[in-house]
């Protein structure tokens, strides 16, 4: 059992020693690529070099005290393996809270916010959107809806099964009453728009513009937020299972190499 029991942490150390190493060279290469991180890779930039830190130091820790069977490194990599149960718990559970609490309540893309959330706010805020609306650009999302074919017809192109995201960011909303030409080429009608909104005149053909700064492509990023939310929060979920065996596993190395260093133990291998 001692000798399953301190593999297997090291098994598993190696693996996530592998995993920080590839999250901290990642982060480094775009922080030091010619052509410079764009808004949205500095956004995970930081965070994934703190996460590959983070990983590397408590592998190591796990590493060396179940492979030389040293205690005192696997009571710091049990604590720092608690730590970080305690914050997976702690976001599951606020996961869980901000779903019930009515994620979910966003209307329609094309009618832009009604009800005040602190999520909400969040999106709309103008330095998250500038971010948010980078990482939509490197994307590509509005790209690929223009490479699915041409359509001839608004009404063939309408049968398309677009997402929330694409709905509200890629074209101008339909009450607007824009002309189609193609799927991310809108022209405005000589009397012009439908409707007097903000979304209508944001609307732009140039494609690094196009509607990303509508108040439908906020609503439609975050019903799509909604789903990969809940999505995000069974994924945690999993994770701290995983991770709670794999603190069971690190009690059970540390009990074997406590008692192998007791004299009786020593003494009976000793024999």
């Amino acid at each position: 059992m001692v000798r399953v029991s301190n593999a297997l942490i090291a098994f598993l150390n190696i693996i996530t020693l592998l995993l920080s190493l590839l999250a901290i060279g990642a982060s480094l290469w775009h922080s030091t690529h010619p052509g410079g991180a764009s808004v949205c890779q500095k956004v995970i930039q930081q965070p994934l070099l703190i996460a590959g830190l983070f990983l590397l130091v408590t592998s190591l820790f796990g590493l060396i005290g179940s492979s030389c069977r040293v205690s005192s490194l696997l009571w710091i990599y049990l604590a720092f393996m608690f730590v970080l149960m305690v914050g997976l718990f702690c976001f599951a559970v606020f996961s869980i809270v901000v779903m019930r609490r009515g994620l979910g309540k966003v209307v329609p893309a094309e009618k832009g916010f009604r009800e005040s959330h602190w999520l909400q706010n969040y999106v709309a805020n103008e330095q998250h959107w500038e971010k948010i609306r980078s990482c939509l650009l490197d994307a590509h999302v509005c790209k690929s809806l223009g490479e699915r074919g041409h359509h001839e017809k608004a009404e063939d192109f309408f049968k398309n099964n677009l997402s929330t995201t694409e709905s509200g960011c890629c074209k101008p909303p339909t009450y607007c009453g824009f002309e189609y030409q193609n799927a991310t080429f809108w022209t405005v009608p000589k009397s012009g728009p439908e409707v007097p909104d903000s979304d209508c005149t944001t609307w732009s053909n140039n494609q690094t513009v196009l509607c990303y700064d509508c108040k439908s492509c906020k609503a439609g990023v975050l019903a799509n937020i909604k789903k990969e939310w809940t999505q995000l929060t069974f994924t945690v979920t999993g994770i701290l299972i995983f991770i709670i065996i794999i603190y069971s596993v690190g009690c059970c190395a540390l009990r074997n190499n406590n008692q192998s260093d007791h004299p009786y133990h020593r003494y009976k291998n000793n024999v």
